[in-house]
């Protein structure tokens, strides 16, 4: 019994090397192949725009693929589900908006807990939300879009992402701050919303800037103000909706990367640095900025503080708009 006993012992500390090497390894040698980036909403929203800018650098610096998956469908809980269940190696992780975590109070059961389910990779870029309208609807200011929505109590639509979405909670926001009554409609991706609100279906919308700008500049649209504090230097001209008459009016989110729960540190700040270093490049900067997001970099442990802040803060703001979690 002594010889078996040794040699057990002896064997243990040699397999935890030696597993403990190959783990090393592997994230040595990380990517070995495709890595598959979850996108929750349909083509043309944000967080897609995002998700393939990013995607394509780090494709290029990582010399592997980066596929771009959408899967669509309940303000990114399909896409998260799938982010949660698989394997922590770096593999898969999802482009995810400030909204996200507004799901903890929009929805009564959740398949996942969107702090404790997941690893913060990194912060992509802030990206305000703007207030449009159709060219039919005669107001061209925010006070003047005001008057015309309360003479018209809830004859109004306006689509978003989804419930809980930014471009949801911004419309709340405006509700309950101006008095205004409009009826929501949750879109699966704001560009399926923007198509209906350039179709003439829907009177309204608070889409993020990369979503619409486009559309904005073309004439499609029209802008009347921005949601931040700050005006966006993709739309230098059009007012915040804070100064164009509705004080306390603030609504500006985070885009960032989430993995799986369990991500070893090593692979974290690997990915993090690649990131962060693609956010730094000016050509990468100038497309961003262009399409209406800010850059923006922190920590993994600075992102999954700001998840768990906004989580809090948010719940407030739902609470506040009376809103019933589905």
């Amino acid at each position: 019994m002594k010889v078996v006993y040794r040699g057990t012992v002896f064997m243990v500390p040699v397999l935890c090397l030696a597993m403990s090497a190959r783990s090393a390894y592997a994230q040595q040698d990380y990517p070995t192949k495709p890595i598959r980036l979850l996108v929750g909403v349909a083509p043309a929203g944000a967080t897609d725009i995002l998700a393939r800018a990013v995607g394509g650098k780090l494709s290029e610096n990582l010399r592997q693929q980066v596929i771009i998956d959408n899967r669509p469908g309940a303000n990114h809980i399909i896409a998260g589900e799938l982010t949660a269940k698989a394997a922590p190696d770096g593999y898969t992780m999802q482009m995810v908006p400030e909204g996200f975590v507004i799901n903890a109070s929009m929805y009564t059961k959740l398949p996942f807990d969107p702090l404790r389910d997941f690893s913060a990779i990194a912060i992509v870029a802030q990206v305000p939300n703007v207030l449009v309208i159709h060219p039919s609807i005669p107001s061209r200011t925010v006070k003047d879009f005001i008057a015309f929505e309360r003479a018209r109590p809830g004859q109004l639509s306006y689509g978003s992402s989804g419930v809980g979405s930014p471009s949801h909670m911004s419309g709340e926001l405006f509700k309950v701050l101006t008095g205004v009554e409009h009826t929501h409609v949750p879109y699966k991706g704001q560009g399926l919303a923007m198509i209906d609100l350039i179709g003439g279906h829907l009177q309204l919308a608070f889409p993020s800037i990369p979503a619409s700008v486009a559309y904005i500049k073309s004439g499609r649209l029209i802008a009347l103000g921005v949601t931040t504090a700050q005006r966006a230097s993709a739309l230098p001209d059009v007012p915040t909706i804070q100064e164009a008459g509705v004080p306390g009016y603030e609504v500006s989110g985070w885009y960032g990367i989430i993995g799986p729960a369990g991500m070893p540190k090593p692979l974290l700040a690997r990915l993090n640095k690649e990131i962060n270093t693609i956010l730094q490049v000016p050509q990468t900067r100038d497309q961003l900025s262009r399409e209406g997001a800010e850059p923006r970099t922190a920590t993994p442990d600075e992102f999954a503080t700001a998840m768990s802040t906004d989580l809090l803060k948010w719940a407030k703001v739902v609470a506040a708009a009376g809103l019933k979690p589905q």
